[in-house]
């Protein structure tokens, strides 16, 4: 035998028994090793290869016992003739024409657009990834799926779920989706009311096929999620795109004119906002009257922060009106791809009828493997770890923001969600923004693809926090924060050229000692500041999650010097400060805009 037709690397973490039967089975079927051909003896490969003698027979005998090998006796061990029988096999590869010449051929099902990825695939290789919905692999729980695919995948289990027939959901998953993750959100649900699909992008597909032909309006959030218009446009149904306010999807008499509704109230897609019970009570009362069909996409709804998750529209429902369509968490996408939708019986029926068109039932499997995950606890604890940890990016990243770029950008009040959408100043042009950010490591999402019927801001992009760990957060911030003031520098107020008056060291002596100031926060929230005349400070924040911090204030060198104990990482900051009626405008040391503040109250009002 060709001694260099096997390579061993003792360095690899494969074993070498491993990796000798993998290159006998590569070598075998790509005919490197003829069918016929006879093997050496165990212990002369064991010399060739430089391994032991039952390295090499413990190969042997697995690949004669998987009929890639036969023994002759007294003749050695051979390779079987029958392994590549059966197969094509060609001496010469079919002349083919220049791709310049090759027919473009007409291919009716081509798509569109494909919306590629905002990203490049190497996006794991740069230290600031603020992107969205990529895999995180410290999130992912690998011991309990290890535990609940054994059990899945026991003997006795192997006979219940294998004798299902092909089209059929494995019953244990559908019981532990109707008492584990329905209850949260307010939905009651008989099992012939769900399905099980192989994943959000089959969920989509199915009930667009279902519901949408050239007849058909339907209405979609305007900006919204581009892959369902597109499913929309192949069934060429009638695209209304619905604008958006702090409350979600607005209803209004052009909302009346759509025969079906897609709608994704729990975070918004692209602008997380979600949609308040009182916008979604009247969402209901249209639907209702104007017999309308409303496709619910709760994706994502596991990751509000603050405050409690509003009600499902499904559990709202009650002429029967929504299909509401759901999935286990996107992080344990990867491994399961599990989803499900909730709707009438008669519309499950016949959704049931398209998947078979499709993929049949998805693996069963892989729905034990997440019923043994949801029954054994392990998705509630799964759930409970990636909450605190997506949470802790979340809020790291608004006060980041928030520090950084206060007076700078917007993201609007948010409640959850693993996204932020950003609004900078009106001068700001994302794309060169985006290019010059990637060249410092830094990635950011463009919006433009969200947009279909109105032109997309220049100024905007997202954030995420999926794909980028906590500590990363506030150093990505602050140099994005750089790029940003060089950027807008033109058009920015400075020290020199702002509207006010600079403050001397004696007139801030006279006039912060029992000043009342406020603020609005990146974030949509207002604060109060007051800066007591013995030094000290307390601040204040609205919004769900009122905070309070106290800290120290002075002046110095003609300039205002504060230190939180906690807000903005308890750090020192020093600022000149221009009055301009009631307005304070704080300048950093490098004579840059930092913030404006209302002034409250003063000593003497």
């Amino acid at each position: 035998m060709n001694q260099l037709l096997i390579h061993l690397d003792p360095d690899q973490k494969e074993s070498l028994q491993s990796q000798i039967r993998r290159q006998f089975v590569e070598n075998i079927l790509s005919g490197s090793f003829p069918a016929g051909k006879k093997l050496p003896s165990s212990r002369k490969l064991a010399q060739q290869l430089s391994v032991s003698r039952n390295t090499v027979v413990m190969v042997y005998n697995t690949l004669l016992e998987e009929g890639f090998l036969i023994s002759r006796e007294r003749s050695g061990i051979f390779v079987n003739e029958q392994v590549r029988k059966g197969r094509h096999l060609s001496s010469r590869e079919p002349e083919r024409k220049p791709a310049s010449n090759t027919r473009q051929r007409p291919l009716p099902g081509a798509i569109a657009s494909t919306n590629q990825n905002s990203f490049p695939p190497n996006w794991r290789e740069y230290p600031f990834p603020f992107i969205d919905g990529m895999f995180d692999v410290s999130l992912y729980p690998v011991r309990e799926l290890k535990d609940a695919n054994a059990r899945a995948n026991a003997s006795n289990e192997i006979s219940k779920w294998s004798q299902l027939c092909s089209d059929n959901d494995d019953p244990k998953l559908i019981e532990e989706i109707q008492t584990k993750i329905l209850p949260r959100r307010g939905i009651t649900a008989k099992p012939s009311e769900i399905l099980i699909t192989a994943g959000s992008q089959q969920s989509l597909y199915l009930v667009v096929n279902l519901l949408v032909n050239q007849q058909t309006r339907v209405a979609v959030e305007e900006p919204g999620f581009p892959e369902v218009r597109e499913l929309i446009q192949r069934q060429q149904g009638q695209l209304i795109h619905q604008r958006l306010d702090l409350q979600g999807m607005v209803v209004d008499e052009q909302l009346h004119e759509a025969d079906v509704i897609y709608t994704t109230p729990s975070h918004q897609t692209p602008t997380s906002v979600t949609m308040s019970i009182e916008r979604r009570y009247e969402l209901l009362k249209c639907v209702n009257s104007n017999d309308q069909l409303v496709i619910e996409d709760d994706f994502e709804f596991e990751s509000n922060f603050l405050g409690q998750p509003h009600p499902a529209l499904r559990s709202l429902d009650t002429g029967g009106n929504v299909i509401y369509l759901s999935c286990l968490s996107k992080i344990l996408a990867a491994g399961l791809q599990i989803s499900f939708i909730v709707a009438d019986a008669q519309i499950i029926s016949e959704l049931r009828k398209l998947r078979k068109f499709v993929a049949r039932s998805p693996s069963l499997n892989n729905q034990r493997t997440a019923a043994y995950f949801l029954s054994l606890g392990y998705y509630d604890a799964f759930m409970m770890h990636t909450h605190k940890t997506i949470y802790e990016r979340w809020i790291t990243l608004r006060e980041a923001l928030n520090i950084y770029l206060p007076n700078c950008i917007n993201t609007g009040p948010i409640i959850g969600g693993s996204a932020y959408w950003i609004t900078g100043p009106e001068q700001l042009d994302d794309s060169n923004l985006l290019d010059t950010a990637a060249e410092h490591g830094i990635l950011l999402e463009p919006v433009k693809k969200y947009f279909a019927a109105s032109e997309a801001p220049k100024n905007c992009f997202r954030m995420g926090v999926t794909s980028i760990t906590a500590d990363k957060i506030q150093q990505g911030v602050k140099k994005l924060a750089q790029l940003i003031h060089e950027l807008v520098a033109d058009y920015e107020e400075n020290l020199s050229t702002a509207k006010g008056r600079l403050l001397s060291e004696t007139e801030l002596h006279t006039l912060l000692p029992g000043m009342v100031l406020s603020c609005e926060m990146v974030y949509g929230v207002p604060c109060e500041i007051r800066l007591l005349e013995d030094g000290q400070m307390e601040g204040e924040t609205g919004g769900y999650d009122m905070e309070y911090d106290v800290g120290r204030w002075w002046i110095e060198k003609g300039m205002y010097c504060r230190q939180w104990n906690l807000w903005g990482y308890g750090e020192r900051n020093n600022y000149y400060v221009i009055k301009d009626g009631d307005e304070m405008k704080w300048f950093d040391e490098n004579y840059r805009f930092v913030r404006t503040l209302t002034i409250v109250s003063q000593p003497g009002d």
